[in-house]
């Protein structure tokens, strides 16, 4: 049976140049970057070619980035960081209704340290009003966190209307660009943001190793003690075969921006246009902001067969898709996007996402189609 992947939004797959370069770092380089002899300046230069073709790739200082183990160590330093920087103890912090957990439930801690926050609802599209964090605000609101790209929906949020907002009262601005790096062209430079975070395998790099933006002057407490690593902002033994793949990733990424968004959107339109020709546009509902999304997310709903039927159905068939992210999927629990989106029942309790990128073809959107087809055909009339 030929297995169709169609989960990017929860890992992809590594692209052969990140492997490669993966593989000369790990078979042919094994010193320790702290260490002052030729062995450690070897791997020192890798971390350091690696951190400036990072920043290149966001569009900032090769000492503005720090590498981290992934999306939720960057955005748990991006929230604890700065709570607790200069000695705060207290504060306000606003964020949104549909983030992903490694922002809610670091926000669901710094509540029980006495820290309080504000959850921003959003419209039925997933999308964030920015005149409703700004209502927000208070004399004692530090930090504002909010997605660039949801990952369950694929929406984007307004990122340049609401860093502006944060600018203007002296609020730091936190965005999780996990899902819209390599997807969205990001120049930290030119936006109003002071820290960002990505993570390697969201675009066809390695598991494990992501990064964090903070902009030059914005400061942060470290979590991890016990090294000077990462200018005593994150101790540890660098992960350095990992760091370069990211680095090599990032830069394909980049470089390719603009084919990759035209390839994933040839995948979503036939698979889309596959199903009304099948289902009729009726049988099925788009989740999602229909003008404001990174076009290889793609969640719909089959309202006449729950979520978790469908994608047992869709597993037997060799096609891979999920009910939303990849951190909460295996349980039976609703999407916390979706609800936070006010969507009635049957769509809530039928969504799946599909999510698409390297290795998919349009061959493959129009088989899926037809499996769903199949399923939604024989499932329907039991009912």
């Amino acid at each position: 049976m030929n297995r169709i992947y169609l989960d990017h939004a929860a890992s992809t797959p590594m692209h052969p140049e990140v492997a490669q370069t993966m593989m000369d770092i790990m078979t042919g380089q094994f010193g320790n970057a702290s260490s002052v002899h030729a062995f450690g300046r070897d791997a020192k230069r890798t971390v350091s070619a690696a951190r400036d073709a990072v920043a290149a790739s966001l569009g900032c200082k090769p000492e503005e980035i720090i590498f981290t183990s992934g999306g939720t160590e960057s955005d748990n330093l991006a929230l604890f960081g700065t709570a607790t920087a200069d000695g705060r103890t207290s504060g306000h912090i606003i964020t949104t209704a549909i983030e992903h957990h490694a922002v809610l439930h670091a926000c669901d801690e710094l509540e029980k340290a006495g820290y309080q926050v504000t959850y921003i609802p959003v419209n039925g599209f997933g999308r964030v009003n920015p005149a409703h964090i700004e209502a927000a605000i208070r004399p004692d609101t530090f930090l504002i966190s909010m997605m660039y790209a949801n990952n369950e929906v694929g929406v984007i949020q307004p990122v340049q209307e609401v860093g502006q907002i944060a600018r203007e009262n002296g609020i730091i601005f936190h965005v999780d660009a996990v899902q819209a790096f390599g997807h969205i062209s990001i120049d930290c430079k030119n936006l109003p943001i002071d820290l960002l975070s990505v993570s390697g395998h969201k675009i066809n790099g390695p598991q494990g190793v992501g990064a964090l933006y903070i902009r030059q002057g914005t400061r942060i407490q470290p979590l991890m003690h016990g090294g000077l690593q990462e200018k005593k902002r994150r101790a540890g033994t660098e992960n350095i075969a990992g760091i370069a793949g990211l680095a090599k990733a990032a830069t394909l990424a980049n470089a390719s921006i603009e084919e990759r968004g035209a390839h994933d959107m040839a995948l979503r339109q036939t698979l889309l246009k596959a199903l009304e020709g099948s289902l009729g546009s009726h049988e099925f509902i788009i989740n999602g902001d229909p003008e404001y999304f990174v076009p290889n997310v793609l969640n719909i709903s089959f309202p006449a067969i729950g979520t978790e039927t469908m994608l047992m159905n869709l597993d037997m068939e060799g096609i891979a898709a999920a009910s939303g992210s990849a951190c909460t999927s295996g349980s039976l629990e609703l999407s916390h996007v979706l609800q936070a989106m006010d969507l009635p029942e049957d769509v809530l309790n039928s969504a799946i996402r599909f999510s698409f990128g390297l290795g998919n073809t349009t061959e493959e959107m129009e088989y899926t189609a037809k499996k769903i087809e199949t399923i939604w055909k024989r499932l329907r009339t039991r009912n």
